[in-house]
């Protein structure tokens, strides 16, 4: 069967399409400006390729957390090492505060001793996983800032 644009009442549309052409998506590079997407090795690839026009990373691997913390350009962040240190502060103080609140209940009454001795655990935990999920969400901010930079 063969496509005839001048046949009267043919509706049917041409092979592959109302363009003419093969069915589907053009191929990358095939018009518009479209450039393929960036391989590893590329410039805004995969990690550990090659740095783009946006300049270093932001925050390498090797690189001192004091380095960052005083890095006064603001080149490199310093939450990706301060996190971990701010996580571990924060779990011996929750833990200091939940045993200190238990001893001092224990002087004034047993009862109230047991008591914030296990619902002050459970107390504990909460705490310990709000501190965990806010933390998560101010790495998160700072690796998506990084992965925007490294783009450009």
């Amino acid at each position: 069967m063969s496509y005839d644009p001048g046949a009267p009442g043919d509706r049917s549309q041409p092979p592959g399409g109302y363009g003419g052409g093969p069915a589907g998506p053009p191929p990358y590079g095939s018009g518009y400006g479209q450039q393929p997407p960036p391989g590893p090795g590329a410039p805004g690839g995969f990690p550990g390729g090659p740095v783009g026009p946006g300049g270093p990373p932001l925050q390498a691997e090797g690189k001192n957390f004091f380095a960052a913390l005083f890095d006064y350009s603001f080149n490199s962040f310093a939450t990706p090492g301060l996190i971990r240190v701010l996580y571990i502060i924060g779990t011996v103080v929750i833990a200091l505060g939940w045993l200190g609140y238990t001893v001092v209940l224990f002087q004034f009454s047993a009862v109230a001793g047991l008591i914030t001795l296990i619902f002050g655990a459970v107390v504990a935990l909460f705490m310990l996983a709000f501190l965990r999920v806010s933390l998560e969400f101010y790495y998160a901010v700072v690796r998506m800032s990084e992965d925007i930079h490294n783009r450009r």
